[in-house]
């Protein structure tokens, strides 16, 4: 389990990932870690933090560094007129959404700014030319559904052979959320044959790599 502070900054940070969700979280990239020692761990879609707080707890006990790659501009259900708009999260000077600040201060307030990479700039563009194989990859990125792709086939092919692949928000049944994640990263990553799903913890879907 997660040192019980960091849990209490987890929670009271901004943020999608419910408890228990995000204790399932820390579970499997701690086992990621110790499955594939010494490779390093990337989170796609930090916000300002709440989830980073997990995995980065985990991959402080395992020794690596995780890389939280975010544009920090919001993803499109981030946006004003959206469900899950927050103004308090626009740049005043700018009017844009920019939640780095956010994510900084969390990462200070935490105490894993030694392990915590953040990582800015667009996701998909930085799969594609990323050069490490990976322990543990977090997608929880923007929910549309081009944006959810092109996470997906920018960076499930660095997760190592016995490493993790978890995706967040994933609903199976169209009245319970978007379905993005499922039908654009789960699914292809079952059907690849390279993933086997190895549990399920609300939305949170965790698989490892098989083949």
């Amino acid at each position: 389990m997660i040192d019980p502070t960091l849990r209490e900054i987890a929670l009271a940070t901004k943020g999608f990932m419910p408890p228990e969700e995000g204790d399932a979280l820390f579970e499997a990239a701690v086992r990621a870690g110790k499955s594939v020692p010494s490779l390093n761990m990337v989170e796609v879609g930090s916000y300002c933090g709440r989830s980073t707080v997990w995995v980065g707890a985990a991959a402080r006990a395992c020794g690596v560094t995780l890389y939280a790659v975010d544009h920090h501009g919001g993803s499109e259900e981030n946006q004003r007129g959206w469900e899950w708009f927050d103004d308090t999260v626009v740049d005043p000077a700018t009017g844009r959404i920019n939640t780095l600040p956010f994510f900084t201060e969390t990462m200070t307030r935490s105490g894993l700014t030694d392990t915590v990479r953040a990582v800015v700039g667009d996701s998909a563009v930085l799969g594609a030319t990323w050069a490490e194989s990976l322990s543990f990859l977090f997608i929880d990125g923007g929910h549309g559904r081009e944006i959810a792709r092109a996470d997906f086939l920018a960076w499930h092919e660095h997760v190592a052979l016995d490493g993790v692949l978890a995706i967040h928000d994933v609903f199976t049944d169209p009245s319970a959320g978007g379905q993005a994640p499922y039908e654009e990263i789960y699914l292809p990553a079952i059907s690849s044959g390279k993933f086997r799903e190895v549990s399920a913890t609300g939305s949170l879907r965790v698989l490892v790599r098989v083949r």
